[in-house]
C-alpha cells in the first residue's frame, strides 16, 4: 500500500514539475521587479513603464510619473524604507526619485535603505501625507539622465 502512495506522489510531483517547465518555456524573459519593505510589510511591482530593452523618451517618463494606478505602502516616519531591485536593474544603475526629483545618487547595488521621515519632510520636497517614489533604471552609465524603466510606489504616512 505504501509503495502505491509513494508512486502516486512521485507521478504527481513529476507532473507538476513538467507543467511548470512548460509554462516557463512559453514565457520570454521575466520583467524585472522592485520591492519596497517597511518593517514587516512589503510591496513588489513590475515596471510601471519600460523595464525591458530600450531607453524611454522624455515624454514617456513624464507620462509614467503621472500614472495614478500604482501600488502603495504605509510608512511610519520612524521606520526605514528598504528598496530592492533585480540584479538586471542594478547593472543598469538606478536611482530613487521622490515626486519626480532625484533623491539619491545612482547606484549599481541591489539594495538601499532610506529613513522613512525623509519621504514626509518638506525639505526634501514632500507635500502632505503621501509621496510618489519611483525607482528609475538608467542605461548603465554613471550619472546618466536616460531611463530604461520606472517602478513607482505611493508611500502613505502612518499616523
Amino acid at each position: 500500500m505504501r509503495s502505491v502512495v509513494r508512486r502516486r506522489r512521485a507521478v504527481a510531483a513529476a507532473g507538476a514539475v513538467s507543467a511548470g517547465l512548460l509554462v516557463l518555456s512559453a514565457c520570454d524573459k521575466p520583467t524585472p521587479m522592485s520591492t519596497l519593505t517597511v518593517g514587516s510589510s512589503s510591496v513588489s511591482s513590475e515596471a510601471t513603464c519600460g523595464g525591458e530593452d530600450g531607453v524611454l523618451k522624455p515624454a514617456e517618463v513624464t507620462e509614467c510619473l503621472a500614472e495614478k494606478d500604482i501600488k502603495s505602502i504605509t510608512v511610519d516616519p520612524d521606520e526605514s524604507v528598504r528598496f530592492g531591485v533585480d540584479p538586471d536593474v542594478a547593472d543598469q544603475r538606478w536611482t530613487i526619485l521622490m515626486n519626480g526629483q532625484p533623491l539619491t545618487e545612482d547606484s549599481d547595488k541591489t539594495y538601499r535603505v532610506i529613513p522613512g521621515s525623509v519621504f514626509f519632510n518638506a525639505q526634501y520636497g514632500a507635500q502632505g501625507d503621501s509621496t510618489l517614489v519611483t525607482i528609475k533604471a538608467g542605461d548603465g552609465k554613471k550619472d546618466s539622465q536616460a531611463a530604461t524603466g520606472l517602478w513607482s510606489f505611493k508611500l502613505k504616512k502612518d499616523d
